[in-house]
């Protein structure tokens, strides 16, 4: 007997919003499948707002009900069981963010709640993460998000140790972060991997995703350290617009790709990694996922 259900996630970051629907396949006997049925991005920078002003604006508060109002008839369309929507740091911070849920509930009928980055770690972890991780190596996973980034530790198969710091993309752009949230990164890592003999780095997020589409490798194969530091000096070297009219990147990927790759190239250096894999896993499959298997 075969089923096929809808799930639906719904995640709104610093940089963009996104709508994921997710075909769920069940079958007797056999191992639950998920697939991407369709995926909507919206480039709605709230941390923009959010980390300068500390407010959403008016303008984002539109673009955000209208954006919502389109992902609860994508929905209806695909006629979606179940959804969660997830906001994260931008949302955390705006002062208005609670008072913007309200609104949009009302005149969307989306309810979003909003998490922090302990939360945002879990779900993430709650994805095909441990099918990717071999059980005798050290792993640490770096999702970098346009107002946090989340590290995780891996040994075993298992979580370890967990810690999310304020260093986003569109943080580092507006130069918000202090060069202490560097120190204490770089600290952390290093006593969380020093009884590790070896670690390799697993990267997820937009911008780490767009990088190894570019490379043109295998999804199962890495990027060597020296690869993403040739790509980041070659990236740096063009202007915005150069890497929107070469490259063809996105105006709202182009310049968050910067930061971005620092990130994981420090995470790479102070944990000692040679490699980094990037594996197709965000917060909107972790959220399929733990609502499929009823953790949230």
């Amino acid at each position: 007997m075969l089923t096929i259900k809808k799930y639906a996630a719904i995640d709104i970051g610093s940089n963009a919003m996104r709508l994921l629907i997710s075909n769920i396949v069940e079958e007797n006997g056999k191992v639950t499948q998920f697939s991407k049925s369709s995926l909507v991005r919206v480039p709605i920078r709230l941390g923009q707002d959010a980390f300068t002003v500390g407010e959403i604006t008016e303008n984002n508060i539109e673009r955000m009900i209208d954006a919502m109002k389109a992902f609860k008839l994508l929905m209806k369309v695909h006629r979606v069981e179940k959804y969660k929507a997830f906001a994260t740091s931008a949302m955390r911070e705006a002062y208005n963010g609670k008072e913007v849920v309200e609104m949009i509930k009302k005149k969307a009928d989306i309810k979003i709640e909003i998490i922090d980055g302990k939360q945002e770690a879990a779900i993430i972890a709650s994805t095909d993460l441990k099918f990717l991780l071999k059980t005798d190596e050290t792993y640490l996973y770096v999702d970098v998000g346009g107002g946090s980034t989340e590290f995780s530790l891996f040994n075993d198969g298992k979580m370890v140790v967990s810690k999310s710091f304020k260093v986003g993309t569109v943080r580092l752009l507006n130069n918000m972060v202090n060069e202490i949230v560097w120190q204490e990164i770089e600290k952390w890592i290093k006593i969380s991997t020093q009884d590790y003999d070896q670690v390799t780095l697993i990267g997820s997020g937009g911008n780490i995703n767009k990088l190894f589409k570019m490379s043109g490798k295998l999804q199962e194969k890495p990027l060597s350290y020296m690869y993403v530091n040739a790509q980041y000096a070659s990236l740096n070297a063009l202007s915005y617009e150069q890497r929107i009219s070469e490259l063809g990147l996105n105006a709202d990927r182009a310049d968050v790709i910067i930061p971005a790759i620092k990130i994981y190239l420090n995470a790479m250096k102070w944990s000692g990694a040679r490699n980094i894999y990037v594996p197709k896993i965000g917060l909107s499959d972790g959220i399929i996922k733990a609502l499929y298997y009823g953790k949230i």
